[in-house]
């Protein structure tokens, strides 16, 4: 139990069903879509969908995700990949000759098929008790008429609106500039993408004039998709992977999800006793910071497109994990792993819904970085995500750039299981901090026996980039063992990710957990 001397947030409790998301409009219209008689999956996809128009520099229907679902009635989890691929003139030889060593982040070579779009009409065909036209009905007025702009997303829009490319600089200016926290923001154009999305289904979307105005786009910045590969867009079911930390199941999402990363530092921090540690102490985070380092590295030599992956079984093994553990020094840095090529950066959304029959969803939806390529479609303003920029231009790499080759992803969502029953679905935004963020929730869950919302809660460190970055919640005399160790420790100017969480207690109800670092809440009924 925290402390209710210190702010600080309680765990929210409900019975018939919850939602834990970033924005409280998404979180509400979830509820609202569960007590109406939508289940968990409708309730995912309205709220996920509305977070395109609440924290549009995180994510929009240009985007793509994937998904984690267990089903009521059944402890089975199953996983959804709605992730684009590259189109057919996609060339790493031609970007490389260029003179490019890496893929431009804000240029049409970082656009990919968009693929949440068909998830979110999947996964409603299969699992959803609405059907998407009721599912979006109530979704389509909030872009209509627009919503207040919260305080963490008018932040992140400042921060970000030079990355706005010609029309996008006016669908996403409110007079002219980035809006303020209080300021109405709204996206007419794509409530009417929506209402077609409603009608029609994903050929809504992926065909006619909807698709028309995004190849236009596309192919006037100089890119080479066609409409034929719109309509070709397909998300994929996949089985899930997952790893056991101390009796505690951690479900993933597949490649080219970096979920595998997320089990096998998990895996090398189970050969330390962290449970006797400080959990806000050096010793803890610079084992994690080192176990980062080691599962990072493995990650960026084998995860790629699921048919290009190499040595998946590597990443999930318990022997490789313990020789990883064997190259910590308990007192010393190591070098940081060898530096990406990829760009592996930060801004996503995730949404988690139980219903009343206990289905379960955990929904990680990305345009990748803020406000992804820049470029938006003129009719519709549709912002493309740039999550190709997370292929490499290695020659020879298994994430190298390729026709219709999907990219290492960051995203992941996540599920826990505990003696066979599915308690958790959970999520870390955060971009390359996902897999620590997977890691440390766990841990802190499991060697702490703290509860998800004090797990969420809890300051949070992660060594990226040679640089160990330390947030204001670990005290200074942390900071300076830290670079006595040979860290070099920064304070970021922004909060290390983000999380939700919600888990069903044994006798029935549920508590929800939401990051104070994002504007969001847990609210159930």
């Amino acid at each position: 139990m925290r402390d209710f001397h210190i702010p600080g947030r309680s765990p929210v409790y409900a019975t018939e069903g919850m939602c834990a998301t970033s924005h409280p409009l998404a979180a509400k219209i979830a509820v609202d879509t569960l007590a109406r008689g939508g289940n968990a999956v409708d309730a995912a996809i309205a709220g996920a969908v509305l977070l395109g128009l609440c924290e549009p520099q995180m994510t929009g229907l240009g985007g793509d995700c994937f998904v984690l679902l267990k089903s009521a009635g059944a402890e089975d989890v199953v996983a959804l990949n709605g992730s684009g691929r590259a189109p057919a003139g996609a060339s790493a030889a031609a970007l490389r000759e260029a003179g490019h060593a890496t893929i431009p982040l804000r240029s049409v070579h970082s656009v990919t098929l968009p693929g949440a779009v068909d998830a979110f009409c999947t996964l409603s065909e299969r699992y959803g008790a609405l059907g998407i036209g009721d599912t979006l009905g109530p979704v389509i007025p909030y872009f209509e008429r627009g919503v207040p702009v919260a305080p963490r997303v008018a932040f992140d829009w400042a921060a970000s609106f030079d990355a706005l490319q010609g029309g996008a600089r006016s669908t996403y200016a409110v007079d002219g500039t980035a809006p303020g926290a209080g300021t109405r923001f709204a996206l007419p154009g794509q409530a009417e993408v929506l209402r077609r999305i409603a009608a029609e289904g994903r050929d809504g979307f992926y065909a006619g004039e909807v698709a028309e105005d995004m190849v236009a786009a596309l192919q006037a910045a100089g890119g080479t998709c066609t409409a034929e590969e719109f309509a070709g867009v397909a998300s994929d079911w996949v089985e899930p992977i997952s790893g056991s930390y101390r009796g505690l199941d951690l479900i993933e999402h597949p490649p080219n999800g970096q979920g595998a990363t997320a089990i096998l530092m998990a895996n090398i921090l189970a050969n330390f006793d962290v449970a006797a540690m400080d959990p806000f102490g050096a010793e803890r985070a610079h084992l994690e910071a080192e176990a980062a380092k080691l599962a990072y590295d493995a990650r960026n030599r084998f995860i790629a497109d699921p048919d290009h992956t190499a040595r998946l079984d590597a990443m999930l093994s318990l022997d490789m994990a313990a020789r990883l553990a064997g190259l910590i020094d308990p007192l010393r840095a190591m070098p940081s792993a060898a530096a990406l090529t990829e760009a592996v950066h930060k801004d996503t959304i995730y949404i988690t819904v139980i219903d009343r029959d206990r289905m379960a969803v955990s929904l990680i939806y990305s345009i990748f970085h803020a406000f992804g390529s820049g470029i938006a479609s003129d009719k519709f303003g549709l912002l493309l995500h740039n999550r190709g920029a997370g292929f490499t231009l290695a020659e020879g790499h298994p994430n190298e750039l390729a026709p219709g080759k999907r990219p290492m992803h960051t995203i992941i969502p996540g599920m826990l299981r505990e003696n066979g029953q599915v308690t958790t679905p959970f999520g870390v935004m955060g971009g390359a901090y996902q897999s620590a963020g997977h890691a440390r929730f766990v841990s802190n869950l499991r060697d702490f026996g703290m509860d998800p919302q004090t797990a969420i809660d809890a300051p949070r460190a992660f060594s990226d980039a040679g640089v160990m970055k330390v947030e204001r919640g670990y005290s200074d005399a942390v900071r300076a063992e830290l670079a006595e160790m040979g860290h070099d420790v920064r304070v970021p100017d922004e909060p290390i990710g983000g999380a939700q969480a919600i888990r069903i207690d044994a006798s029935g109800y549920l508590e929800g957990a939401s990051d104070p670092r994002k504007d969001g809440c847990a609210l159930g009924y």
